[in-house]
C-alpha cells in the first residue's frame, strides 16, 4: 500500500502528493501553483483516455486560476487551506462559465451562470476546478458512470468491474492522481460506494451540513425527497484530505436555507466512545470479503481505544428501505414521461424497474409516510445516543459487473441490496464516511463509519483510526486487467 502524506514535492510527481501536502507546498512557495496544475494535467492527459474519467476538461481556466494564486502570493498575500489543490467537479454541479450537462445531449449548452455554492466554497479556499466528471446520465441511468454525452467510465483497478457511482467519475479521477479532491453527491451511497470500489475516502455529510443548490433549470427546486436525501461532498484519497475538505465546505449560506452554522466540530465525548457493528444489515447476506473489511475496521478501532460492541442491527432497516422507495418514486413519477427521453436507449431501465413493481402513492398515503420518515429518523437518533458511531459495509460485495442494476429485476434487486445501509443512512440524514481497509483478490475493499447527525468529526476521527493502522490505497496507474 502506498501512502504520500509525508512526501517531499522533489522525491516525486507532484500529482501523486496528498491535497494537504499540495496546498502547504504552494503556500510555503515551494511550488508554484501553475507547476501544481501542471502536473495534474500531464497526469490527466496519461492517465484518462485509459479510464474516461474527466468529461470537461478545464485546462485554461485552471492554469489561469493558479497563475492568479501565484501572483497573490508573490505579492505577499496569505492564501487559503487548500490553495493550488486541483478538484474535479462531477456534472450535476455547476462551474461557473461551463455546462451543466447531466450527461445528456439536450443539456450539452447548458452553460452555469455562477459556481454552485460548495464549488464557491472549495475556490474560496484556494482549491482549482480542473474539470467536470462522469456520471450515469441525469443520474437516473443506474449506479455505473455510463452517460449519454461521455460514454463509460472504467474502473483504475479491473475495467471488467464498475468504479461505482454515481459519482464515479470523481471516484476514479481521485484514485488515478488526476485531481486531489472530487466534489460529488450521494443521496443512497453515490460517493461512498465510488469510495470503495475505487479504494479511496468519501464523506456524505448530514443532511444541512454543506449549502448546495440541486436546482436542475431555471429557479425551481425539486420536491422534498430531492431537497432532503441529496448532498453534496468531498472525495480524497486520504481522510485528511477528506477533513481539510470538511472544514471549507461546512457552514450556513443565503443561497441554501437548509445549510446550518452549526460548529464543525462537536464536543469530546466521555470515556471511550462506544462504536457499534452490523457486518450484515437486515440479515440479507455479505460476501466474506466485506464481512473481513468489517473485522479488519473493528479490529483496528479497538488497538485505537474504541468501545466496539457487535449488536444485532440497525433499527427499521426494511421500514427505511420501504419509505425511502415509496416516496422517491412518488415525487418523481409525474416528471417521468418526459424525463425518460433524456435517457438514450436503455436509459430509462433502472427507474422504470422499480416503477414496474410500486405505485405512486396516493396523497394521504404520501402524508402518512413523511410522518414514518421523521418516526425512523427518531429512532436512529435514539440508536445512536446509545452508540455515537456505527461500523458497517458500504456495500455489502465486491466491486460488481458494469450496469448490473440495469440490467434486469434480479440485477436491480442485487444492487438495492448490497447498498442498503447507504439508503438507510441517507433516509435518515446522517453523515458517513467511507474508508478503505485493504486489497481482496486484487479490488479494493473498505467499510463506512456513521454517526449521530452533524458529528462528521467523530466519524472522520474513527477513519482516521482505520486509516492509520490500515493503510492507503492510491494513487494507482490504470490497469487494463485485474491484478492477483
Amino acid at each position: 500500500m502506498h501512502s504520500t502524506s509525508s512526501a517531499e514535492p522533489s522525491s516525486e510527481p507532484l500529482w501523486r502528493l496528498t491535497a494537504t501536502a499540495q496546498a502547504a507546498a504552494v503556500r510555503e512557495g515551494r511550488v508554484g501553483a501553475v507547476e501544481l496544475i501542471d502536473s495534474h494535467l500531464e497526469r490527466i492527459a496519461a492517465a484518462d483516455p485509459q479510464v474516461n474519467a474527466v468529461t470537461q476538461l478545464l485546462a485554461e481556466q485552471a492554469r489561469a486560476s493558479a497563475a492568479e494564486l501565484d501572483r497573490r502570493r508573490a505579492a505577499g498575500e496569505e492564501l487559503g487551506p487548500l490553495a493550488g489543490v486541483p478538484f474535479t467537479v462531477k456534472e450535476t454541479t455547476a462551474v461557473e462559465g461551463v455546462p451543466t450537462t447531466y450527461g445528456t445531449p439536450r443539456f450539452r449548452e447548458l452553460v452555469a451562470p455562477a459556481d454552485a455554492p460548495p464549488v464557491a466554497r472549495l475556490r474560496a479556499a484556494g482549491a482549482i476546478p480542473i474539470g467536470h466528471s462522469n456520471m450515469p446520465t441525469l443520474i437516473l441511468a443506474g449506479m455505473h458512470p455510463r452517460s449519454e454525452l461521455f460514454g463509460e467510465t472504467l474502473s483504475p483497478w479491473d475495467p471488467e468491474v464498475t468504479p461505482g457511482g454515481t459519482s464515479g467519475g470523481d471516484g476514479v479521477a481521485v484514485a488515478t492522481g488526476m485531481a486531489a479532491l472530487g466534489l460529488g453527491n450521494d443521496s443512497g451511497g453515490s460517493i461512498r460506494i465510488p469510495a470503495q470500489f475505487c479504494g479511496v475516502a468519501g464523506l456524505k455529510p448530514t443532511t444541512g451540513r454543506f449549502p448546495a443548490d440541486h436546482r436542475m433549470v431555471g429557479p425551481d427546486d425539486p420536491g422534498p425527497a430531492s431537497q432532503q436525501l441529496v448532498v453534496d461532498g468531498p472525495l480524497a484519497r486520504t481522510v485528511r484530505d477528506l477533513r481539510a475538505a470538511y472544514e471549507v465546505l461546512a457552514g450556513a449560506d443565503p443561497r441554501d436555507p437548509r445549510a446550518l452554522p452549526v460548529p464543525a466540530y462537536g464536543p469530546a465525548l466521555p470515556g471511550p466512545v462506544k462504536v457499534a457493528v452490523v457486518a450484515d444489515p437486515g440479515g440479507q447476506g455479505v460476501h466474506p470479503a466485506v464481512r473481513g473489511a468489517v473485522e479488519s475496521a473493528a479490529l483496528a478501532l479497538r488497538d485505537a481505544g474504541y468501545d466496539v460492541r457487535e449488536v444485532d442491527d440497525v433499527p427499521r432497516l426494511d421500514e427505511a428501505l420501504d419509505a425511502y422507495g415509496r416516496i422517491t418514486l412518488t415525487e418523481f413519477s409525474a416528471a417521468w414521461p418526459v424525463v425518460r427521453t433524456l435517457l438514450g436507449d436503455g436509459g430509462d431501465r433502472y427507474i422504470q424497474l422499480a416503477m414496474d413493481r410500486t405505485e405512486p402513492a396516493s396523497v394521504p398515503e404520501f402524508m402518512k409516510l413523511m410522518g414514518t420518515w421523521l418516526n425512523i429518523r427518531r429512532s436512529w437518533a435514539e440508536f445512536l445516543d446509545t452508540y455515537p458511531l456505527l461500523l458497517g459495509p458500504v456495500f455489502t460485495e465486491p466491486p460488481v459487473e458494469p450496469g448490473l442494476e440495469s440490467r434486469d429485476a434480479d440485477g436491480r434487486d442485487r444492487v438495492a441490496r448490497g447498498m442498503r445501509l447507504c439508503t438507510a443512512t441517507s433516509f435518515v440524514g446522517v453523515p458517513g464516511v467511507a474508508v478503505p481497509t485493504g486489497v481482496v483478490d486484487g479490488l479494493p475493499a473498505g467499510v463506512q463509519i456513521v454517526g449521530r447527525a452533524f458529528r462528521e468529526d467523530l466519524c472522520l476521527d474513527a477513519a482516521q483510526a482505520i486509516e492509520d493502522r490500515l493503510g492507503v490505497l492510491t494513487p494507482l496507474d490504470p490497469r487494463t486487467s485485474r491484478a492477483r
